[in-house]
């Protein structure tokens, strides 16, 4: 199955998909968008240019695992998103993704604007893998 992950930011928003085998995540852009209702309408298109079956959409939930701000902006998004859409969009935990991602940034050294365009995908990425992680386990959300 073809899905296609999503960290939700408030500037810039990454996006990777993964092959129909579930087998390797790609990073395939970053939305650069303020407005949610144009966000929503790029994510939804996005999903269709890549065939996508399934949405998860990055939960960003504090340390504590409570649920602050940007946790509730996903979770009401990811709502509105599927309705859009038309697929079913989940929410999954991705906490720590975006630090993982700039670890991976400095050891490749990579640096000033590729860096901001990159961090976001490749969030994307991290949020994807750890799904299809938990697909491979025997999860089903």
């Amino acid at each position: 199955m073809v899905i296609l992950a999503v960290d939700l930011g408030h500037v810039r928003t990454g996006l990777a998909v993964c092959d129909a085998m579930e087998m390797m995540a790609f990073p395939v852009g970053v939305i650069n968008e303020k407005q949610d209702t144009l966000i929503l309408q790029k994510i939804a298109a996005a999903a269709k240019e890549k065939s996508a079956q399934l949405i998860v959409m990055g939960h960003p939930k504090n340390m504590d695992g409570s649920e602050g701000e940007s946790a509730q902006r996903a979770q009401n998004l990811a709502v509105k998103l599927e309705q859009l859409s038309g697929i079913k969009t989940v929410l999954w935990d991705e906490r720590c993704s975006t630090k993982a991602a700039h670890t991976f940034l400095n050891q490749s050294n990579t640096r000033g604007e590729k860096r901001k365009a990159a961090v976001d995908a490749l969030s994307a990425v991290i949020i994807l893998e750890s799904y299809l992680s938990y697909r491979r386990n025997g999860g089903n959300a």
